[in-house]
């Protein structure tokens, strides 16, 4: 469970370009794509990990977002996993959200239940969201994210994602500079020079890109 102690942040990440891997679950797990009624299955998920008040809430927040809309057809883009005995464990949206009046591809709701976190499906979900975005032709890819969810910004920087110092996307304000503070007082001093690396690696190419 995230602590949601540590000061919030927004962070903001994005993939550049598709990674080749395939998605490994535990033995009897399985992907599972969104099916009218699942949203009450959504909703728990949300709600055990605390991002929501209610189910209730989280039910409607999920049918006002992504069911119905005009582009985009949830039934291709929300993820879950289930487990030997058909319980939803896990789920992440491949959706858009606008960047400077554009569509751009963003990373959704990546959330494991509480008693099955630590065993991979974090990672996997996260790998299918990115085939679904690869499948589509949509990169970059973005995510917003936040310190308390420290272990998700690195799963997130092993496939790919870069911290960005100035980008974003969506109603997002980029806090780069608080959200990196904080993050050196919860990392070990070799994930944060590990992410701070990859972070000022991507800047480079980026400004490298432009000139």
């Amino acid at each position: 469970m995230p602590d949601r102690t540590i000061p919030y942040y927004n962070i903001i990440m994005k993939c550049e370009k598709p990674h080749a891997a395939t998605p490994v679950l535990p033995e009897g797990f399985r992907f599972h794509m969104y099916r009218d009624g699942d949203e009450k299955e959504w909703a728990w998920l949300e709600y055990e990990i605390g991002d929501f008040s209610s189910t209730a809430e989280a039910e409607q927040y999920f049918l006002s977002s992504y069911r119905g809309h005009s582009r985009l057809d949830i039934r291709e883009r929300c993820v879950f996993v289930l487990d030997e005995c058909g319980r939803f464990v896990g789920s992440c949206i491949a959706w858009k959200d606008i960047r400077r009046s554009a569509p751009v591809a963003s990373l959704h709701w990546l959330v494991t239940a509480p008693g099955h976190q630590g065993r991979g499906i974090g990672k996997a979900l996260c790998q299918r969201v990115m085939q679904i975005f690869s499948a589509h032709g949509e990169f970059p890819v973005y995510l917003h994210t936040q310190p308390w969810s420290w272990k998700a910004v690195l799963l997130y920087a092993g496939q790919g994602f870069r911290l960005q110092r100035t980008d974003t996307f969506s109603h997002y304000e980029n806090q780069f500079d608080q959200a990196r503070e904080v993050l050196k007082d919860i990392l070990t001093a070799e994930q944060y020079r590990c992410l701070m690396e990859k972070t000022t690696a991507a800047e480079t190419e980026r400004e490298d890109s432009i000139s």
